[in-house]
Formats: C-alpha cells, sequence, structure tokens
C-alpha cells in the first residue's frame, strides 16, 4: 500500500526488568523511551515532556500516570494524553500530548514499534 509507513519493532528490555508498577528509561534507535509497567502491560512515551524538556523517567508514577518532575505536568501513560496544567510560578500552562509508541511483549523481551 503507498503511503503506509511499516512498523519496526526493536527490543528495549527484558520484562524481568520492569515489574508492574515501575517505569524504565531506555535508548531505542536513538530515541529515549520512558517504559513503564502498569498493572502487568507495559506502554512507551517519549521520556522528554512536551513542556519544557523535562526528563519523565525522574517523574513519579502515579496510578496510569506519569508526573514531570519539572513543572507538574501529567501525562497518562496509555495514550499519551495530557491530563493536567503544568506550573511555572505563577503561570498555568497546558502541555501538547506526550508521544506514545506500540509496544508488545515477545518472550521475556518488551519490544518498542519505531516508525
Amino acid at each position: 500500500m503507498k503511503g503506509v509507513q511499516m512498523m519496526n519493532f526493536v527490543k528495549a528490555a527484558q520484562i524481568s526488568e520492569l515489574t508492574p508498577g515501575n517505569k524504565l528509561k531506555v535508548t531505542v534507535e536513538g530515541k529515549t523511551i520512558l517504559l513503564a509497567n502498569i498493572g502487568g502491560n507495559c506502554y512507551a512515551l517519549d521520556n522528554k515532556c512536551p513542556h519544557l524538556g523535562g526528563s519523565l523517567a525522574e517523574g513519579n508514577l502515579d496510578g496510569e500516570n506519569i508526573v514531570c518532575p519539572k513543572h507538574g505536568a501529567i501525562f497518562n501513560l496509555k495514550t499519551g494524553k495530557n491530563m493536567g496544567v503544568a506550573k511555572i510560578l505563577f503561570l498555568k500552562i497546558t502541555p501538547n500530548d506526550a508521544k506514545t509508541y506500540p509496544v508488545k511483549v515477545e518472550g521475556g523481551d518488551i519490544l518498542v514499534g519505531i516508525e
């Protein structure tokens, strides 16, 4: 089909490295990605906060969300959707959504889909 990009799944980690309720920063194909295991399912987000570039891997997990350590922006790990405002001093800013990557687990490997 014309115009359809093939997804290349690349090994990012082993499932033993990412137990439920934890996160892991990995580099795949030159991209820094945050992996998170929520309830036994793995999700992948671009590690760079779309607000001001904070490392999401340094943030706190809050259920299905990750909280950026720089200004408190919150992103859903399943969808990448922005779940709240970021704060800089007295200003409240609504960041863009975070980029997500498809994930699949094969055997003991976590694979991330890179376009």
